[in-house]
């Protein structure tokens, strides 16, 4: 072959693949926007529901994300002598390893109700309730992002 014929092959070699990699409709003047995330939601997962008066220690249960809601109510105890404006409740979130406590979730005097957070690392939890005057219920839930 000829200088002119390998001219011509080295040409081929290395021209084609270039113009297979050059980008089809890069020159229309407009941005290819990315795609826009998944919006993320959270549901709730229940853990245990628990009701009573005076003081109590739940059981341990386990959270993956350490991310809990505690929905209590407070109503006042029939035939209790004591106004229930006098009435008192606390809620306190406890590491079931160790024992110590992590967060203080609920406070409050007399009836009523509400929601408290937790937020702490994944944890195996229990829950302290201290009462007094008052009947209580209260569910603890897991936040869970999907």
């Amino acid at each position: 072959m000829g200088d002119a014929g390998c001219l011509r092959s080295c040409l081929a070699t290395v021209a084609i693949p270039l113009l297979a990699a050059l980008p089809v409709g890069g020159c229309t003047g407009r941005a290819v926007e990315p795609p826009k995330p998944a919006a993320r939601t959270v549901a709730y997962h229940r853990l245990g529901s628990w009701s009573g008066r005076g003081n109590v220690q739940t059981e341990s249960f386990t959270s993956e994300t350490g991310a809990l809601r505690v929905r209590w109510e407070t109503k006042p105890q029939p035939g209790d002598a004591v106004s229930a404006a006098d009435g008192a409740f606390r809620i306190t979130a406890h590491s079931a390893i160790s024992g110590r406590p992590l967060q203080e979730v609920v406070d409050h005097a007399g009836i009523g109700s509400g929601v408290g957070y937790v937020q702490q690392d994944p944890h195996v939890f229990y829950v302290v309730v201290d009462s007094s005057h008052v009947n209580w219920t209260f569910t603890v839930e897991e936040a869970v992002v999907y």
